[in-house]
C-alpha cells in the first residue's frame, strides 16, 4: 500500500509541476521543484518494485503490450515526419468569401522583391487578445520572403527590451531595416505593408498636383474633391505637394511626377512651355481631362501622339452594375504593358471622353484601357442633352472605346548608367474616377495608384491592394437556433447513452 502511494504521489507532483509550467509558459522555481520531486519519488517507486516490474515485463501480455507500444511509437514518428514536411512545404487554402486570410497581390509582390532584411518586433502581452491575429499576419509575411523575420516581446517580462526600442505601450509592432525604423499600431495588412515600403525605400519621391486652373483640390473633402486621393498617394510613401507654374521659372527637380487633374480653364502658353521642358528632361506626367474642357492641352498632348476626342462615352453595360449610361465600365486592359498587365478589376469613369493613341510598342505607346462593345463615343451633344443619343455610323466611334493611353518619349538626356532617359505620359479621359466619391469604387483606386507607381518608377507597387475585411456573421432563425441546441446537446448524446445502456444490458444477460 505504501509503495503505491509513493508512485501515485510522484505522478501527481509531475502533473502539478507541468501545469504550473503550462500556465506561466516559463520554468519557474516552483514548477521545476515539483517536477524534480515527482521524478525522484517515481525513481524510488521503481527501485522498490523492481522485482514486480521485471516479472510483469516478462509475461506474455507484456510482450504484446511492448509490440503495441512499438507500433504506436512508429505511428507517432510518421505523424512527426508529416508535420515537419508540412511545415517546410506548406500550402494554405483560404476558403473565406472575402479572402480574409490571404495577402493582397501588392503585399506579396513587395515581399518577393525585398532587397533588404526586415525584422518585425511585436510588443504584446502573452495574454493579449489580438496577439494571435498579429502572429498569423507576420507568419504569412515571413512565408513569402526569407528576408522578413519577426519576434514577439512581452513588455512586462522584458522591460529592458521595450525601453531599448522606446516602446511604452502594448500592441505595438516595430519594423526595423538597417538604421530605419517604423511603428505599426494595429493588426493591419495595409499598415504593415506601408511600413515595409517606408523602411526599405532609400528616399521619398514627390508627387506634384498642378493647381491654378480649376483642378480637383487635394484639400477638398466634398464629393468632387481629391482629398481621399491625396491620402491614398501618401500611404504609398510619396510626398504630395501642389504646384503653381505661374509662380516659378522651372519645374522643381524633385518632381517625380506631375498630375493635372480635371482643369476647367486653359493652361497659359508659358506654363505649356514649362511642361514641354519638363518632358524633354525625362519628366513624368499624368493628365486627366474631362469632356468639353481645356482646349489648349489637346494640341499639347497631340504632339506626343494622343488623340483626345471631343465627345462623351455612352455605355449601356454600366446599367447592369447599377450606374447610368454616362458611366462607362472598363474591363478590357492591355496585357502587354506593365501598368495593366495583371490588372483584372473593373473600373468606372463617370462622364468620360475618348483618349486614343496609335499602338507602337517600340515607342511605348499603348491604348491600355477600353470600354466594352456596347459602348460608343457620342459626338452629338444636343441629342445627348435631350436624352435622344443614339449611335450613328460614320459619325460616332463604336466601342470598344479607349479611355486611357500611355506613351514614352525619348530624350537626349542620359542617366547615371549612360542610358537614354525616357519621359512618360499617361492620359485619361476623365478625372472623376479618382475623386472622393469614386476612388474606392471597384478597381478605381488600384488603377489610379498603379498609374502613379509606374510613372514614378516604383513598379513593385503595381498590383491589387488589400481590401477592407468585412465581417460575415452567421445569422440564424429561432428554429435553426433551437435545432442546433437540441441535436448536438440533447439528441445525439441521448442516442449514444441509450446505445451504451443497450449493449451493457445484452452483455449482462449473456452472462
Amino acid at each position: 500500500m505504501f509503495r503505491n502511494i509513493i508512485g501515485l504521489l510522484g505522478i501527481l507532483l509531475v502533473i502539478a509541476g507541468s501545469l504550473v509550467f503550462a500556465v506561466n509558459t516559463i520554468l519557474t522555481t516552483l514548477s521545476a521543484s515539483l517536477i524534480f520531486a515527482g521524478l525522484l519519488l517515481l525513481l524510488v517507486y521503481f527501485y522498490i518494485n523492481f522485482a514486480r516490474i521485471r516479472d510483469l515485463l516478462l509475461n506474455r501480455s507484456a510482450k504484446y503490450g511492448a509490440n503495441m507500444a512499438v507500433m504506436i511509437l512508429i505511428f507517432l514518428c510518421v505523424l512527426a515526419l508529416i508535420g515537419v514536411i508540412s511545415t517546410r512545404y506548406k500550402k494554405r487554402l483560404d476558403l473565406t468569401a472575402t479572402n480574409r486570410y490571404t495577402l493582397s497581390s501588392q503585399t506579396i509582390k513587395i515581399l518577393r522583391s525585398l532587397k533588404k532584411d526586415i525584422e518585425a518586433v511585436a510588443f504584446y502581452r502573452a495574454d493579449e487578445r489580438t496577439r494571435q491575429a498579429m502572429e498569423d499576419l507576420l507568419q504569412e509575411y515571413s512565408y513569402y520572403s526569407p528576408r522578413f523575420k519577426y519576434q514577439f516581446v512581452d513588455p512586462d517580462r522584458k522591460p529592458a527590451v521595450a525601453a531599448k526600442y522606446g516602446v511604452s505601450s502594448y500592441r505595438t509592432t516595430l519594423l526595423i531595416s538597417g538604421k530605419r525604423q517604423e511603428t505599426v499600431g494595429i493588426e493591419s495588412e495595409d499598415r504593415l505593408t506601408n511600413g515595409i515600403i517606408k523602411v526599405t525605400r532609400d528616399n521619398v519621391k514627390t508627387v506634384y498636383f498642378l493647381t491654378g486652373h480649376g483642378e480637383n483640390s487635394i484639400t477638398d473633402f466634398q464629393k468632387s474633391g481629391y482629398k481621399a486621393a491625396k491620402e491614398a498617394v501618401e500611404k504609398e510613401n510619396y510626398e504630395v505637394r501642389t504646384l503653381v507654374l505661374l509662380n516659378i521659372e522651372d519645374i522643381p527637380q524633385d518632381a517625380s511626377l506631375i498630375i493635372i487633374s480635371g482643369p476647367s480653364k486653359d493652361i497659359v502658353t508659358s506654363e505649356i512651355q514649362k511642361l514641354e521642358s519638363y518632358i524633354k528632361k525625362g519628366g513624368k506626367l499624368l493628365v486627366m481631362l474631362d469632356p468639353g474642357r481645356v482646349h489648349n492641352l489637346v494640341p499639347f498632348l497631340a504632339k506626343y501622339g494622343f488623340e483626345i476626342g471631343d465627345d462623351i462615352i455612352i455605355d449601356k453595360l454600366s446599367q447592369v452594375f447599377g450606374a447610368n449610361y454616362l458611366t462607362p465600365v472598363v474591363t478590357e486592359y492591355e496585357d502587354k504593358h506593365p501598368l495593366t498587365r495583371d490588372f483584372n478589376v473593373a473600373t468606372f469613369f463617370p462622364i468620360a471622353r475618348s483618349v486614343d493613341i496609335a499602338k507602337d510598342p517600340s515607342k511605348g505607346a499603348y491604348p491600355f484601357a477600353r470600354t466594352g462593345t456596347n459602348s460608343w463615343a457620342e459626338t452629338d451633344k444636343k441629342a445627348l442633352e435631350a436624352g435622344k443619343a443614339e449611335y450613328q455610323e460614320g459619325k460616332d466611334t463604336k466601342g470598344p472605346v479607349t479611355i486611357g493611353a500611355v506613351t514614352a518619349v525619348e530624350t537626349q538626356i542620359k542617366d547615371e548608367a549612360g542610358k537614354k532617359k525616357y519621359a512618360k505620359i499617361v492620359v485619361y479621359g476623365d478625372s472623376d474616377f479618382a475623386n472622393n466619391t469614386n476612388l474606392n469604387l471597384a478597381g478605381n483606386k488600384d488603377l489610379f495608384l498603379n498609374t502613379i507607381g509606374w510613372l514614378a518608377e516604383e513598379e513593385d507597387l503595381i498590383a491589387i491592394r488589400s481590401k477592407n475585411s468585412e465581417s460575415t456573421p452567421v445569422v440564424l432563425t429561432a428554429t435553426q437556433g433551437r435545432l442546433i441546441f437540441w441535436l448536438p446537446v440533447i439528441v445525439f448524446p441521448s442516442i449514444v447513452l441509450a446505445t451504451g445502456l443497450l449493449i451493457y444490458n445484452r452483455r449482462r444477460l449473456r452472462r
